[in-house]
């Protein structure tokens, strides 16, 4: 009777053994998670203030390029791009602000989007994906599938103006799906696209740009 119960003692002991060991474990599991989302947590936070700061020091580059994109292309109006930086939670926030100025002291601002229409959103917009791409070393190479729908002829001719010397002054390529000849006059390049047979024929259009 003794040696028996010496014997359940003895695997009970085992067993609390085995808890204990298997609950240390866990505990430094525990630890070790903890220290690793800690980490983490770090880790963002250094590549948000990374990113925060490139923001603030390419809002200059931005409000230059923004506004010279907008006075070259509506040259009868006199356009440009104001970019806002703010801090909230320790978080930088940009707001790029329209301003036409009309003279004699009439000046109206806004978001693009708001009040300037579909044209000069759509400048920004493009410019705005030139930068980016650039900026993350991405291939320099930007494809537009009929994307100046909202212009009427004479911004159309500025812009394919606009983009021609933007390839040629930033050492990008612009790829543009388009059936406006004032963007295929302005391009290095141009292909003519025809069905033919039930196939896509290609014959190049000998133009004078870099679009």
């Amino acid at each position: 009777m003794l040696d028996q119960v010496r014997q359940d003692y003895a695997k009970l002991v085992g067993r609390k053994e085995s808890v204990v060991s298997q609950l240390e474990k866990t505990d430094k599991s525990i630890q070790d998670l903890s220290n690793e989302i800690e980490s983490l947590d770090l880790v963002g936070e250094v590549f948000r203030q990374l990113i925060d700061a490139e923001v603030a020091s390419s809002i200059e580059t931005v409000e230059e390029l923004l506004s010279e994109a907008l006075q070259a292309v509506f040259t009868d109006q006199n356009l440009r791009v104001k970019a806002n930086l703010t801090m909230s939670r320790g978080k930088v926030s940009v707001e790029l602000v329209t301003i036409q100025d009309h003279g004699n002291g009439l000046v109206i601002e806004g978001a693009s989007s708001d009040g300037f229409g579909g044209a000069v959103t759509t400048v920004q917009s493009i410019i705005l994906r030139i930068l980016v791409t650039m900026k993350r070393d991405m291939r320099s190479l930007l494809l537009l599938d009929e994307s100046l729908p909202a212009f009427d002829i004479t911004y159309v001719h500025n812009m394919g103006n606009f983009l021609s010397t933007l390839c040629s002054r930033l050492g990008i390529d612009i790829l543009l799906v388009t059936h406006n000849q004032a963007l295929v006059d302005a391009s290095d390049k141009a292909y003519l696209i025809e069905k033919k047979k039930g196939e896509a024929k290609f014959s190049e259009i000998k133009r004078g740009g870099n679009v």
